[in-house]
Parts: C-alpha cells; structure tokens; sequence
C-alpha cells in the first residue's frame, strides 16, 4: 500500500484571495471551500495510507472529523511542532504532496505572497535560488529520500517551482493577478481534476519523480522586512549580520538550514511585541 504525505496550506486554493479567508478567527473563514477540494483529492487517492498535516497558521483548519469519511487518514494537528510543515515526513514515505501551495514573497501578481512569514520575511535565498516554502519543504524531503509528487496551487507557485521540480505533478487552482485577487477555474472543473489526477498519483512510483536536494554547503540568505527583526535573529549562533535587514547562515547539513529558518520565524513574532 503507497504511503503519502500530505503538507496543507491554504492560500493556493480556489476560492481564496484574503487574509481573511484563511483566518479561522474571521467570519469570512473559508474552511468549506477548502474541505470541499481537499474532500475531492483525498476521494481520488482511495485507500492509501495518508499523514495529512494541516500547516497553515495554527494547524487547526482540517476537523478531525474528516478522519471518519477517510480512515486512512491519520491527521496532524496543533503547533508549535517541530519541523512545522514538515513535521512527521521519513524515509517510509513513497511522495509528498504540497496542497493549497503559493508563491514565494514578492512573486509579481502573485495572490498572497509570502514565505513562511508575511510580516517579518522580505526575501530568502539558498545556494543563490529565490525561494519559496514549496522549493524550501521539498529539500527537507529530500533528507529522506521522499520526491514531491504532487502540487495544488496557483500559477504562480507553479510556474516558480516547476522548473526545479518538472516531473511532479500540478494542478493549478486559479490564476493570480494581484495580492488580493484571482481568476478562480470553475468548481466543478477543477473538483473533477484532482480527484482525477489523485487517482494517477496513487499508482505512481517513487522512481517516477524527483528528489530535490541542496548540494553542500548549504547556504541561506534571509532579508526580513526591517532592521529589529535582523537584530533579534543576530544573536542565533552561526548567523552572520551581512547588513542592516539581512543575514546569512552557512552549513553542509540542511536540517540545520531548516531548522534555522523556523527559529527565525518564531524569533521575529517577538518583534511585534518589541515594535
């Protein structure tokens, strides 16, 4: 029986172009549109064993009671957990699927931008490459040897991770053509491509996609959004200051990298406080 992971995010999904439809504390809350195209994904993979690890904000958006419609699906919930997005990925998984995936911070035209933090992240680089969370979670993967089957996002995400990554497969949710909007794909349409494409997955092979590793040593470019965020994330060991918004970290590990990027993230939460 294939086993797969499964990464959810959010904001790559149809039907969503606003903080607001993401935030479970806002009345606009999106979590039926949402259930609805995750509903059609998980129909299509019929009984595989599935870790699905709900990783946007808080990780508290997928009921568990979704659990009782699929039995094979053993979910994540909650944070702070270690490796955040990631947590739970090993060596016995066939692929990992990123769902609801978007662009990286400062994707011209791209709907929600962002790179793990929206607030605090104004750009990051490993080994040179701009980044985005899909490119920077497929590395991790690739720790243990797991390829990224699968990606549902916008076009944008798309267009920005297919060229590392051209033997996954990717359903594009809508087109994005501001931080705030998007021409969506008709819900039927779209509903009847994943389940359809779920379908192909669960017959794929690990060996017919890719890993995505970083070669060694592995080096990370953060540029954060101002100069506070850069003076608390200094005082990490092995950060160098490059200047007054950026820093820098090197290492022949990724799980380093990895881990360094989540310390970052949680640090510069700090910085709301310190404002």
């Amino acid at each position: 029986m294939k086993r797969i992971y499964i990464s959810f995010d959010f904001e790559g999904l149809a039907g969503i172009t606003s903080w607001s439809d993401v935030d479970k504390r806002s009345p606009d809350y999106k979590r039926k549109e949402m259930l609805t195209q995750l509903r059609a994904f998980l129909s299509g993979l019929g009984d595989c064993e599935i870790t699905l690890v709900d990783s946007h904000a808080s990780g508290d958006n997928i009921p568990w009671e979704i659990t009782d419609e699929f039995p094979n699906v053993n979910l994540v919930s909650g944070g702070i957990r270690p490796y955040y997005m990631m947590y739970g990925i090993d060596s016995s998984f066939d692929f990992a699927v990123f769902f609801g995936y978007h662009a990286g911070i400062g994707t011209l035209n791209a709907n929600m931008d962002h790179t793990y933090s929206s607030s605090s992240i104004h750009n990051i680089w490993i080994n040179g490459i701009a980044m985005n969370e899909a490119l920077i979670n497929a590395a991790y993967a690739g720790l243990y040897g797991v390829p990224v089957g699968y990606i549902v996002g916008d076009d944008k995400v798309v267009e920005q991770t297919k060229p590392l990554l051209n033997k996954t497969i990717y359903i594009q949710t809508k087109t994005s053509i501001g931080r705030h909007s998007a021409i969506m794909k008709p819900m039927k349409n779209l509903l009847q491509e994943i389940e359809e494409t779920a379908k192909v997955l669960s017959k794929k092979e690990r060996s017919n996609f890719e890993i995505f590793t970083f070669k060694s040593p592995v080096e990370m470019l953060v540029e954060f959004s101002d100069t506070l965020r850069a003076d608390l994330v200094s005082s990490m060991p092995l950060v160098e200051r490059l200047d007054g918004r950026r820093v820098r970290i090197m290492n022949d590990d990724y799980k380093v990298i990895f881990e360094a990027l989540l310390a970052m993230t949680y640090i510069c939460a700090a910085a709301r406080i310190l404002i």
